[in-house]
């Protein structure tokens, strides 16, 4: 038997951790007895925190201190033979969430850091010493340490109508600190715990279904969702008599810790250096836990886990993340200045002007997202044809990855139609146009298609730099028009930009916003200035760039430069990516709009007709500046002209931009400067890790040295 007294002793000493949190929800473990059909007695833990739904389990300290002592009982019943395995499941549709982040976000310094990483090892590695099997049925959202409680189990079901389970910490700044780091390498390998741990939560933190854990080894047996708890049972009863032998083809074997262990942590850190730099502390931590994993046993690595997340969860990244994680799961669900939503136009059919690339890509979205009639229309039927055909070939790659079944592909597809007459659109509520970024051809498309669409029919721009305002000029009924500006890819961007004039009504913005909810897309409200929020910033920070390549500075010093910002990709990247010619376009307006603090730049205009900036390899590698690139700008140096130092330049990039936001504040280009970050987390890539760029600058005292105060009061931390 246990020793309560002992027990209690050594749970004490986490009495500090449980009360930063005196009102945590506590997630209760209830426990009941089962008699499986062998006459066996299972004990099923449900973890339940009262509350519906809506309000997932989360792991607290309070709650980890009871789910440990109730496993300490359930141990002492073990051994004097009255149950012969355990089993974890969660209330209704959700196992467990994780830690509650907004609580761990609080921890004061690295000890309590410690006691957290600590506290949910002692809690969790219970589950593999009860002296008896021990189950996760995994029955529904399992998150973070809702996914290490089935790691520290000895077997794992999964109900195959799991919508999302995920290790997700590397995304907010930390790592898998209660086992995963550990565990999971040698349950699935190397590559797939690569997968999960690192690649998924830096893609927009993607998450698993049910089936893809299964496959992946994450789970030993897959039941639907009817009877799932009884399959499992009946699993169970299996494993602890005997008759089920769990074989795990997943499980690394000595080839793979003999070569392919370290030959993919380096392919690894190879990629993660390229795609993210090396500014993120959390990935790099996590592929030295995973690397470590390989041979050494659970207890170094629970160790090691335990002061890798003291010294993150304390650290200024994990702080950041948590105020960017704060925005897109709360600010972002509440847009400021939206709005009541009930004033919202029913859209019941969908006009797209335009048939090319993105106008197709709207249409996809909208008749996939909103289920309802799309019509596109350009300039001659052989376009028109082009773009519903691609549709079509969209939908059927959504149908060949199962995404959707074929009932489905045949409804969306007879949902799109193509035209060349505008009076197609008559019974359209909602038009939006995607077509060259002219202010005259944007007017013309207008002007044409409102001959035949009703008075209250909504009309929707694209435009990414041009005034929305103007766009509307010509129109008998401008009060209708919003800009509606998507980021590329459309399909996997989650922002839209919703752009009000003087002249908007609230039925348009209303109905823009619900449409973007429709999308599955978070919308921020901005007026109509050039370039919105994220391309007047990345305008500032790309004619930066162009500005000191003209002065003599190299290329390598303005990458060095702009590093410590954490961007997704360099500004020569960037520009490459969204189009040299574009990039132009977009300097451009913003020097007309604000010459004394926007650079135009001639050699862009002279790089967009070369066609690319950076030489690359057979693969798309970069190796280097073009030499051709390299004369077109030396071209253009001014006689005078400086080169700045890396260390010059940062600090120009961060007080201008510092000074261009706060000019945005204070021209109500959005309604606070969470807005700013929102945007650019979510439409330009910026790193959870970094926290927004406005908490950065004030970190760094960009603020102070522009505008003399911060954009935080108190001041939220930020990564230097």
């Amino acid at each position: 038997m246990t020793d309560v007294n002992t027990a209690s002793a050594d749970l004490s000493r986490f009495d500090k951790l449980a009360a930063l949190d005196p009102d945590e929800v506590v997630t209760h473990s209830y426990v009941r007895d089962i008699t499986l059909p062998s006459g066996k007695v299972l004990a099923l833990l449900t973890l339940d925190n009262g509350r519906d739904h809506t309000r997932p389990s989360t792991l607290g300290p309070a709650t980890l201190l009871e789910l440990s002592r109730t496993l300490d009982e359930l141990r002492d019943r073990a051994a004097a033979g009255e149950i012969h395995g355990v089993a974890v499941t969660g209330k209704p549709f959700i196992l467990a969430a994780g830690a509650d982040l907004s609580k761990v976000g609080e921890i004061p310094d690295r000890e309590t850091g410690l006691l957290m990483a600590q506290l949910g090892h002692l809690a969790l590695g219970k589950l593999s010493t009860l002296g008896v099997p021990s189950f996760t049925f995994i029955n529904g959202l399992a998150l973070g340490g809702g996914v290490e409680i089935g790691l520290n189990s000895d077997y794992r079901t999964i109900d195959s109508s799991v919508p999302a389970l995920a290790l997700p910490e590397v995304f907010l700044g930390i790592i898998p600190g209660w086992g995963g780091a550990w565990l999971l390498p040698n349950l699935i390998g190397i590559e797939n715990a690569l997968e999960v741990i690192i690649s998924n939560p830096l893609k927009n933190n993607r998450m698993l279904k049910a089936q893809q854990a299964f496959d992946l080894g994450m789970a030993d047996a897959i039941f639907g969702p009817a009877n799932f708890l009884e399959e499992s049972l009946r699993f169970a009863d299996g494993v602890i008599t005997g008759k089920t032998v769990v074989k795990r083809k997943n499980a690394p074997g000595k080839l793979e810790r003999a070569v392919k262990w370290d030959v993919a942590i380096g392919i690894a850190e190879k990629t993660l250096a390229s795609r993210i730099g090396r500014v993120p502390k959390s990935p790099y931590k996590a592929l030295e836990l995973l690397k470590a994993a390989k041979n050494t046993d659970k207890a170094t690595g629970f160790a090691a886990e335990d002061e890798a997340l003291a010294d993150l969860i304390s650290g200024d990244q994990f702080r950041a993340s948590i105020y960017a994680f704060n925005l897109v799961q709360k600010r972002a669900k509440k847009p400021a200045g939206a709005p009541d939503p009930k004033i919202a136009k029913k859209i019941g059919k969908i006009g797209v002007l335009g048939a090319g690339l993105m106008a197709s890509q709207f249409a996809l979205l909208f008749v996939r997202r909103l289920q309802v009639p799309v019509v596109i229309t350009d300039l001659d039927q052989a376009r028109v044809d082009k773009g519903v055909e691609y549709i079509h070939s969209e939908i059927d790659t959504l149908l060949g990855k199962g995404r959707i079944d074929s009932d489905e592909a045949n409804r969306l597809k007879a949902l799109v139609t193509g035209t060349v007459d505008k009076a197609d659109f008559a019974d359209c509520d909602w038009v939006i146009e995607a077509v060259f970024e002219e202010l005259g051809v944007k007017q013309s498309v207008f002007a044409e298609v409102e001959q035949y669409i009703a008075d209250d029919a909504i009309l929707a721009t694209n435009t990414s730099s041009l005034s929305v305002e103007q766009i509307g000029a010509k129109l008998k009924h401008p009060e209708r028009l919003v800009g509606f500006h998507f980021f590329n890819p459309v399909a996997v961007m989650p922002l839209i930009e919703v752009v009000k004039t003087p002249a908007t009504t609230d039925e348009a913005l209303s109905t823009a916003m619900v449409t973007a909810k429709g999308l599955r897309k978070n919308a921020v409200i901005t007026t109509d200035t050039p370039g919105f929020v994220v391309n007047r910033v990345l305008a500032k920070v790309l004619g930066e760039a162009m500005h000191a390549v003209e002065q003599g500075t190299s290329f390598e010093t303005v990458v060095e430069a702009q590093r410590p910002f954490g961007l997704p990709m360099d500004p020569f990247v960037l520009l490459e990516l969204v189009g040299l010619k574009v990039g132009a376009h977009v300097l451009d307006t913003h020097h007309a709009a604000f010459p004394e603090r926007f650079f135009e730049s001639a050699a862009l205009h002279e790089l967009a007709e070369l066609g690319h900036i950076y030489e690359k390899d057979s693969k798309g590698k970069v190796k280097g500046v073009d030499k051709a690139a390299q004369k077109i700008v030396d071209k253009h140096r001014a006689k005078e002209a400086t080169p700045y130092t890396a260390e010059q330049l940062r600090q120009r990039f961060e007080d201008g931009l510092a000074d261009e936001i706060h000019r945005m504040l204070e021209a109500d280009v959005v309604a606070a400067a969470e807005d700013i970050d929102l945007c650019l987390i979510l439409g330009a890539g910026y790193p959870f890790q970094m926290g927004g760029v406005t908490p950065y600058l004030d970190r760094v005292g960009a603020s102070e040295r522009a505008f003399g105060d911060t954009f935080h009061h108190p001041k939220i931390v930020g990564v230097a």
